[in-house]
Formats: structure tokens, C-alpha cells, sequence
């Protein structure tokens, strides 16, 4: 399978200022296996240590810092000779070694020449903040599951995924409806590795839902694992609220629907735990769209999870209604559709969007995005249906220079004017869902 996050790691080899290398990521979400691509493809020589399964690795690093004697100790653990030229040096679950991970600054100051690359979760780098992290000592990246166009590229339809990157509206027009049915599928497949491997082999929806319950078992085990009783209890309600939230037209999220015997302070501190984890998103409300919108950033936010297709999973939403449709299924729709933009703006340009809404009249723009010295709103509808009345409010009373509307709808690209409040107009610009990879590109022309 192609990553993207294979270029970002070419580039950081290359760069004159490299520093070891944070991989982060909630579980699951292919770190390992990235790292050891990587080290295939453009070093020599691989030497890995896993610190989860190595207690004696674990007590070479719990006695100094001395880099010269790691290093001695590492080339006796895999049997090689590690030379920084053409050696890739991997820390897997570095998390479960704090020495390790204090280590990484003594390898960058004392021998920046080696190229070392620790993948840890999320939850146990986050628990390890200020207790001998090294600051401004390493280089971080984080990997979020497979994006539409990676799922294309891992299940045969590369010349398509090539297509998309192209921007050629005229050929996409064309080949419109075949795109949407595969987008469909990602719906269900969602871009956790394991599942999209599974997927591209035998293409059974079937064993794809089987591993996507396997994972949400195994968070669900996480939750005790790295918590007390009572917090992984709540921890699970809000897991378990998440996809109820969602379903409801007004999509914040209201603690009182968790448990009603339970107030916000009970919960704030399971929810921090799955945000710690990577496996939640909270997307804010913001009083007005100015920057920098965390300047007005509000207490209401808007829940997703890291995965659409654990999302639908755990909705125990089927193959057949995610693909053909029913009644009953259309009021999730939008919150798919918002659930697979959001996840892709997240993994394409490594930000966390916001929103904006307004009590009266009664609206809201899905997602807010900072580009260069803009505010661009975002409208998401999940079918071709482009009537976007909270979309045109906020125009009216914001003024942008830009606007989007993502949709089942083919792209389009148009000046807006209002006589009244916006007579210079502004550029509106239809995209289709599966070309979220392109919003940026398309805001720049």
C-alpha cells in the first residue's frame, strides 16, 4: 500500500536539520508498518527495537544517557554494525519506554548523523509530557488512517487516484458516478490498513466488518487498560454516545445525552482521554469567523470518530444500506458526509477545521478553515442537493472572498454578488466529495 506520509518521511531524511523522528498515531493506523517500508525503500539496513517485547532493551536504557554505549548495545541487539550513512534505526512502541523516548534528545545533540524513527501511540506519548519528553529535540509526524485517494490507490484504482490529483473537471465529470460508487465503499471500508488490505484482497465486506469489531474491541479494551474502572466506565459512555450524537440534526455535542445523572466536569476528563488517544476529533464553534479562529474558540463542539469506517461499524450499519440507501439511512447521511470530509481535511493538511453557527435565524456552516489570510466556510451535503441556506446567511453577513460547497454534485466554479451586502461578489466553488484532496489547490486560483 502508498502512504503519503512516505514523502514526508523522504524529506525529513534529506533535510540538513534533521532531528529524530516522532511517528504518531492513535493504534492501529499502520506506524509500524510505515517505518519498516520506509527503511526497505531507502536505507541498507534496518535496526529495529521493540521496547513492548525487550525488557533487556529496557534496562540498557534505564542506566544513562551515554549515546556511544546505546549504541553499542543496539548493534549487539540486532547483530549488525550501525553505520548513519545507511542505516535506519526504528524505536517501535517507544511509549512503553520513557527512557528511550528521554533518549532521543541525547541522540540529537550527540549524534545527529544517525536516522532514528520512534513510533508511539498517541495516548502513551501524551502520558509521558513533562516527565523527560525531549522538547525541541525531535521531529514530529502524525499518521492518520488511509484517505479516499490512498483506499483507491491500496484497491486497484490508481489511474482514478490519478485522475483526482490531476484536476481535470472535464474527465472527472465523466467518470463521476464510478468515483461516487467508491466513495460509497470507503464509507463502509473506512481507512483503518488492516481492513483496507483486507478489502483489496478479497474484496468481502463481510471479513472487513469482522476486523473493523475486532478494533473497536481492542480500544474498548484500551480504555481499562490505561484507566481506572470508573473513568474507562465513562470513557465508554462517551464512545458509545458518539454515533447518537451525530445522528441528530443539530450535531453538538450535549454531555447530558451520555448519561443524564451525569454533568459536564464528570465527563470532561474521559473525553480528554480519547482526544489524547487520537481516536476522537472535537471540532469547536467559534463566535465569529476572525483570526485565529482559536482566539474564538467556544465550549460547544462537535464530535467525530478517527475512522469513518468504525464509525459505521459501530452504527452496525450494513454493506447494502451504506451502498444502495434506504429510508432509513438518509437522516445519517449528512453526518457521514461530514464525518469523511472532516477525516480527510485532517489527514491532508494536518488540521482540525472549526465551525460556525448562529442561534437566530437558526444555521450552521459545517467547517472553517484558515488558508493564508482567509476564512473559507465549508458546506457539506451528502448528495447532489447544493441548496446551502446557512452557506448563503453566512456569506451575507461575513463577506468572504471565498466559499465552498462539498457534494455528490459535479464541480463548479462561480462569482457570487449581492446588490446589498457583498456587491464586489465572491468566488463559490462546487467540489465533489471525492476531490477534498484538491480544496486548497482549488482556492488558490
Amino acid at each position: 500500500m502508498e502512504r503519503f506520509a512516505m514523502d514526508k518521511l523522504l524529506a525529513w531524511k534529506k533535510s540538513p536539520h534533521r532531528k529524530p523522528l516522532l511517528l504518531l498515531g492513535a493504534r492501529q493506523v499502520g506506524k509500524t508498518w510505515l517505518l519498516n517500508e520506509f527503511g526497505k525503500r531507502y536505507f541498507k539496513k534496518i535496526a529495529s527495537i521493540r521496547f513492548d517485547k525487550n525488557p533487556v532493551m529496557h534496562e540498557v536504557f534505564s542506566k544513562d544517557y551515554d549515546v556511544s554505549r546505546l549504541l553499542s548495545a543496539l548493534q549487539l541487539e540486532v547483530g549488525f554494525k550501525i553505520t548513519p550513512e545507511d542505516t535506519l534505526i526504528i524505536f517501535d512502541e517507544i511509549q512503553t519506554c520513557p527512557a528511550a523516548l528521554t533518549a532521543l534528545k541525547y541522540f540529537c545533540e550527540d549524534a545527529p548523523e544517525y536516522a532514528i524513527a520512534a513510533a508511539g501511540s498517541l495516548l502513551g506519548i501524551a502520558e509521558h509530557q513533562g516527565t523527560g519528553f525531549p522538547v525541541g529535540k525531535v521531529n514530529r509526524l502524525y499518521l492518520y488512517p488511509m484517505t479516499f485517494v490512498e483506499f483507491l490507490n491500496a484497491t486497484g484504482h490508481e489511474q482514478l487516484a490519478a485522475l483526482i490529483a490531476t484536476g481535470d473537471w472535464d474527465m472527472l465529470g465523466t467518470f463521476h458516478d464510478k468515483i461516487a460508487d467508491l466513495l460509497k465503499t470507503y464509507y463502509f471500508i473506512g481507512g483503518m490498513p488492516e481492513v483496507v488490505a483486507s478489502f483489496a484482497e478479497d474484496h468481502d465486506f463481510q471479513q472487513a466488518r469482522q476486523i473493523q469489531n475486532q478494533l473497536l474491541a481492542d480500544y474498548s479494551d484500551d480504555f481499562e487498560k490505561h484507566a481506572s474502572k470508573a473513568v474507562a466506565a465513562k470513557i465508554r459512555m462517551i464512545w458509545d454516545s458518539i454515533p447518537n450524537q451525530l445522528a441528530k440534526e443539530n450535531k453538538k455535542f450535549i454531555y447530558a445525552d451520555v448519561k443524564k445523572t451525569l454533568r459536564s466536569r464528570d465527563l470532561e476528563d474521559p473525553m480528554q482521554w480519547l482526544l489524547a488517544a487520537g481516536m476522537i476529533y472535537q471540532v469547536h464553534n467559534v463566535s465569529k469567523p476572525s483570526f485565529p479562529l482559536n482566539a474564538y474558540r467556544e465550549d460547544a463542539f462537535k464530535a467525530f470518530f478517527l475512522d469513518i469506517g468504525l464509525l459505521v461499524a459501530k452504527s452496525n450499519l450494513s454493506a447494502h444500506t451504506i451502498l444502495e440507501g434506504n429510508a432509513v439511512f438518509r437522516e445519517f447521511k449528512g453526518a457521514l458526509a461530514e464525518q469523511y470530509v472532516l477525516q480527510q481535511i485532517v489527514a491532508e493538511f494536518d488540521t482540525v477545521p472549526y465551525y460556525w453557527a448562529a442561534k437566530s435565524p437558526t444555521c450552521e456552516v459545517d467547517f472553517l478553515m484558515e488558508w493564508q489570510e482567509n476564512i473559507i466556510p465549508l458546506e457539506v451535503k451528502a448528495e447532489q442537493n447544493r441548496q446551502a441556506k446557512s452557506l448563503k446567511f453566512y456569506c451575507r453577513k461575513f463577506r468572504p472572498s471565498l466559499a465552498v460547497r462539498i457534494s455528490m454534485g459535479k464541480y463548479f466554479r462561480q462569482t457570487v454578488a449581492d446588490a446589498e451586502s457583498n456587491p464586489d461578489g465572491y468566488t463559490l466553488i462546487d467540489l465533489p466529495l471525492f476531490t477534498v484532496r484538491r480544496l486548497l489547490r482549488e482556492c488558490e486560483k
